[in-house]
């Protein structure tokens, strides 16, 4: 998972000072990041050079200080004035709390004006900077009186940090903790998570990896985060009651990002706040019951099978996707058109290639849809119409080309046109169509010519290559008859570009797909 420290924000206080001054807030928080990180490294190698360079001057010039200043202004025209020390309090706060745990409490060390920054200041801790010292963790976590701005516990792997963890976490939720990073370091032991992680009620942001969930069957209504906004579960084992649990004690959840197949099989969600589900594995089921706030549902099948709860059956494959009451899911992706992948059920009905549309099968509010499509299997691409029926108001169109070694017929121009007929969102909707891993194929060419020729409102289309193409004269051998073509729209914008990502980067990255200022997160073109 992708998770990382959040910057510490200027407060209004602050940030109504640097704009006196005409200074843009937001650029003094990154010049002061840059600042610090630039001053511990160069402040702290040249102090002594200036103590020893003073010294030998005024031994060698015998006091001459007309002489002394004009070398000293030569060689050293800025004078190592300790200026940090005048800043305001919240400024100081601000620098030691991005500072590795060490070396901000070793601030308090600096003078009587720093003496108490550390211990006033929000904490933040990751355990890499102290291990394998596992009493530092501990001395640390005691000594300071907390709030816990933000805590990564991620590689402590001896036989007693199960035991240790559980003290650890009592004093987190006794003094406060913000956002917590929590790893089994010593995975393959299974651990089962202390249950006193249950009862921090200041988290906000809280990430597990490679855990058994602890049983929360006879856990008080009252328990777990009533701030928490974002939840990431990494390899984390636990039952169907477990996730509900989660959801129906965490009322401002707006993010949940799940990873790994020891997870439940069936996921549920039942939500008044989520806004963002991101899922990379295989699951039987993934089922919006109820979201009225859910915006983004971005599902990836990742790698197969490293471990299957007992009891489960193994090698799931084909997800089933059904959308319930969910009237503000905006972007959905990526749905695989293809035998044992995805299964797409809307409105109790399950979408196959033919399938009528009516209004129970229609969910208006999406805009954004990525499906992954063989053209050279049929009854895969024959999907393609029933699907968009189902989406009418799609704006950004994204189909990924997908590899097949075997084709099972060609589908040509006229096809298109008669199966295709009128759908609703590329004759009046799509703005934008982005099309990945184009090998130049007949069938990918016949949607392509399909699509020019039927897209009224069309803008922009972006055709990334697939690896494999040998060089430009072979691309522009398969594309010169979709540059020439006759447009519905007239003229629209038409790039080809470099290969796709092949890792898909950009799908399973936590971190675009919970970013809501990216109003795309699958365009990385």
């Amino acid at each position: 998972m992708d998770t990382l420290l959040s910057p510490v924000p200027i407060k209004s206080k602050m940030a109504a000072g640097f704009r006196r001054l005409g200074i843009d807030p937001d650029e003094a928080n990154g010049l002061l990041r840059r600042a610090t990180a630039a001053a511990i490294a160069t402040l702290g190698l040249l102090a002594p050079i200036f103590a020893v360079a003073n010294h030998f001057l005024d031994r060698l010039l015998n006091g001459c200080q007309v002489v002394s200043r004009l070398f000293t202004r030569f060689f050293f025209p800025t004078p190592p004035v300790d200026h940090a020390s005048r800043l305001p309090d919240a400024l100081l706060g601000n620098i030691v709390s991005r500072l590795p745990v060490k070396d901000a409490a070793r601030t308090a060390a600096l003078s009587r004006r720093w003496r108490g920054v550390w211990r006033s200041t929000p904490l933040v801790l990751a355990d890499a900077d102290l291990l394998p010292a596992t009493s530092a963790v501990s001395s640390v976590l005691a000594s300071h009186p907390g709030p816990f701005r933000c805590v990564h516990l991620t590689s402590a792997r001896m036989a007693e940090f199960h035991g240790l963890l559980t003290g650890w976490l009592q004093i987190l939720a006794t003094k406060g903790i913000q956002e917590l990073l929590l790893v089994n370091g010593r995975w393959p032991h299974v651990l089962v998570l202390p249950s006193t992680f249950l009862r921090m009620a200041t988290l906000t942001r809280l990430y597990l990896g490679l855990w058994k969930f602890p049983d929360t069957a006879a856990v008080p209504r009252a328990s777990f985060s009533p701030n928490l906004l974002e939840l990431g579960l990494c390899s984390v084992s636990m039952e169907n009651r477990d996730l509900d649990f989660i959801l129906d004690r965490s009322p401002v959840l707006e993010t949940l990002c799940v990873q790994g197949d020891m997870f439940l099989l069936r996921l549920c969600l039942v939500s008044q706040s989520l806004r963002s589900v991101q899922i990379i594995g295989s699951f039987e089921e993934i089922f919006v019951v109820y979201a009225p706030h859910l915006e983004r549902l971005i599902h990836s099948q990742g790698s197969k099978g490293s471990y299957q709860k007992k009891g489960a059956t193994p090698d799931v494959s084909c997800t089933k996707v059904r959308i319930g009451h969910s009237p503000k899911l905006h972007l959905l992706g990526y749905l695989e058109l293809a035998a044992g992948k995805h299964m797409i059920e809307v409105g109790n009905t399950i979408i196959k290639a033919g399938t009528r549309v009516n209004p129970r099968t229609m969910v208006p509010s999406l805009r954004i849809l990525a499906l992954e499509v063989r053209f050279d299997i049929r009854n895969d691409a024959k999907m393609i119409p029933s699907v968009l029926r189902c989406f009418p108001n799609v704006e950004t169109l994204h189909i990924k080309s997908g590899k097949t070694h075997q084709s099972t017929g060609k589908l040509n121009l006229k096809f298109w046109h008669e199966s295709g007929g009128t759908i609703e969102c590329i004759h009046s909707c799509i703005k934008r169509l982005v099309f990945r891993d184009f090998r130049g194929g007949r069938s990918e060419l016949a949607f392509l010519k399909y699509f020019f020729e039927s897209a009224l409102l069309l803008e922009e289309v972006v055709i990334l290559l697939a690896d494999g193409l040998t060089s430009m004269e072979e691309v522009r051998s398969k594309v010169e008859s979709l540059v020439s073509m006759r447009r519905a729209s007239g003229a629209f914008s038409l790039l080809f570009n470099g290969y796709s990502d092949p890792q898909e980067d950009y799908i399973q990255s936590f971190k675009r797909g919970s970013d809501f200022s990216l109003r795309d997160p699958f365009a990385n073109y």
